[in-house]
């Protein structure tokens, strides 16, 4: 019966795409927040020590454990999506006659909405933490867990404002400024101590450029795909080889030099990889999109995009904390990510993970998608923020 149920909605929701969008855009956004989420449950552990709680990262003690990073660290795909849609909304919106202010305010909404309750939750609970007599380091790293994923939030919602001055830059440009930037500080070690931040902005601006170059139809067959792949690879490794670059793409608390933190050379290049694998995916996805069982579970996600993101380490935490009541640490939740043991036990937890974020995502969903429960709902296929086409769907999700 409840089979049945899910192959009714997987149709409504295929029936109510229209026929002209495409699929494979939305899953490239999916896969790209869902390997987001896998990463950080794979490279941060809680481990409770003394009665306090700190963050520690398996690269620490396992470098081997480095590929985790490679197939995880996906914002670059994220930001790519996310510069094809906005300059195609834009220049839509634009041939409507929507004004600026108009665009911007419904691209934006719907991103930060969802983030006002992490806000308010995270306030309460960090306070009556420290009433209990929590011990204010142990705060600080939950905290700072909860909120420090959400600087890519910032700066895509500047990326986003910025884009009707952007959406023409080709991507070679703010990857010259990674390059000089890379060269003042590594190279001649020279500069302010705030050049680096210069490539928050223009580590973040190549693929999104690229998304706004493909956009504009200027990324044309499988050609432009294997170039970005194999030359953002080879590059890559000569970076990581023979400049000293870390080989993690994530960074690593002690290490010298964090590739994410801010944008390096080897981040962008690393992200052009990334950005030319999507695009040569794009033909396989769009095949197995069209099938609606596929497809309704790429919608959904999206429709929920802010929420998992906003929500996991929550999640993470919720778990680690539960986990307590057992009395004593527990392998792969509470104890140094330093065996192959932990990974192994971690792997075990990352279901547990995914069932309390299931129960965040039911809790909070609605500050994402709005609305009570209505006789006619109405299901936003998009899934991104500030997506403008709804499809009305006679269903009893919401």
């Amino acid at each position: 019966m409840r089979t049945t149920s899910l192959r009714r909605l997987a149709a409504r929701i295929d029936a109510a795409t229209p026929p002209e969008r495409d699929r494979a855009i939305d899953a490239l956004r999916a896969f790209a927040i869902l390997g987001v989420v896998l990463g950080h449950w794979l490279v941060t552990a809680l481990v409770v020590d003394s009665g306090s709680i700190h963050v520690v990262s398996p690269l620490q003690h396992l470098p081997a454990f480095t590929p985790v990073s490679w197939a995880f660290q996906t914002l670059a795909v994220f930001f790519l999506v996310g510069g094809q849609v906005a300059t195609k909304s834009y220049d839509s919106a634009k041939a409507r006659g929507d004004g600026y202010l108009t665009w911007l305010w419904a691209r934006l909404f719907r991103l930060f909405r969802p983030v006002l309750a992490v806000l308010a939750v995270w306030t309460v609970t960090a306070s009556a933490l420290l009433l209990a007599g929590v011990s204010f380091g142990t705060v600080e790293s939950l905290v700072k867990l909860v909120l420090s994923p959400m600087w890519f939030l910032l700066v895509f919602a500047a990326l986003t404002a910025a884009t009707p001055l952007v959406r023409k830059v080709h991507p070679l440009w703010p990857l010259a400024v990674v390059l000089h930037v890379d060269l003042i500080r590594f190279a001649f070690h020279a500069g302010p101590s705030w050049l680096g931040w210069l490539n928050l902005p223009a580590g973040w601006l190549v693929p999104y450029c690229l998304g706004a170059l493909w956009a504009r139809e200027g990324l044309r067959g499988r050609t432009t795909g294997w170039v970005l792949l194999v030359g953002g690879v080879a590059a890559t490794a000569l970076l990581i080889t023979q400049a000293g670059y870390p080989a993690s793409m994530v960074g690593v608390p002690g290490a010298k030099i964090s590739n994410l933190n801010p944008p390096t050379l080897a981040a962008a290049t690393f992200g052009l990889a990334q950005c030319g694998l999507a695009l040569l995916l794009l033909g396989p996805l769009r095949r197995t999109l069209r099938r609606p069982a596929a497809w309704a579970a790429v919608a959904l996600v999206n429709l929920s995009a802010m929420t998992i993101f906003l929500w996991h380490q929550t999640s993470m935490i919720a778990v680690t904390a539960l986990g307590l009541l057992a009395g004593h640490p527990l392998l792969g939740l509470h104890t140094t990510p330093d065996t192959t043991s932990w990974i192994l036990a971690r792997l075990c937890w990352l279901p547990v993970f995914a069932t309390m974020l299931t129960l965040c995502w039911a809790t909070f969903r609605h500050h994402e998608q709005g609305g009570g429960r209505r006789r006619q709902r109405t299901i936003r296929v998009a899934g991104s923020p500030g997506s403008e086409r709804l499809q009305p769907v006679a269903s009893t999700v919401s």
